[in-house]
């Protein structure tokens, strides 16, 4: 079966808000998850590109890009503004970064620190934070805080699927 694209992904918040603390769980686990599916993988596999799309190590440094992201809009829901801080739809600031020139090492040390970082501030937040509402730019529709968290696990779980995916392309899955 084909994996659906993340932009044509389809986004149902009809759940309670009092799931966030699972949300927040999930995000506080991507790091260790991403440790332990290219840690130990040699540089060539990590940096292999399949055609244009990113390698593994690329998909990692993608989710480190996004954290900045994430952070801008829990800053958003701080400020109770109407409209949350759109994302770069171009993903420019993914293909800049040359992550294939770096240590994964590097990457995933950045990572798990600016995730450790979030998780904190969700950590330190009351009940009611995570029931605040602001319209998701490219979504169109209106999303609490718990759907933001939420969204930002499905995201991770795209990008570590596709790391596995490609793991299996290169026979190591």
């Amino acid at each position: 079966m084909a994996r659906i694209p993340w932009f044509e992904r389809k986004f149902d918040f009809n759940f309670p808000a009092g799931v966030y603390p699972e949300m927040i769980e999930r995000l506080r686990g991507t790091p260790a998850r991403l440790e332990d599916r290219v840690k130990s993988l040699p540089a060539a596999i990590l940096t292999q590109r399949e055609g244009d799309h990113w390698s593994i190590q690329e998909n990692a440094g993608h989710l480190l890009d996004l954290e900045e992201l994430f952070s801008a809009r829990l800053d958003d829901f701080e400020r109770k503004l109407h409209t949350l801080t759109a994302a770069d739809l171009t993903n420019q600031k993914t293909h800049n970064a040359r992550h294939n020139e770096q240590r994964i090492h590097d990457i995933l040390l950045a990572f798990r620190g600016a995730r450790t970082d979030f998780v904190e501030r969700l950590d330190n937040y009351g009940d009611l934070f995570f029931d605040r509402i602001a319209i998701h730019p490219r979504l169109g529709k209106p999303m609490r805080v718990v759907d933001l968290l939420l969204f930002q696990a499905e995201h991770d779980d795209y990008h570590l699927a596709r790391i596995t995916e490609l793991l299996r392309l290169s026979g190591l899955a």
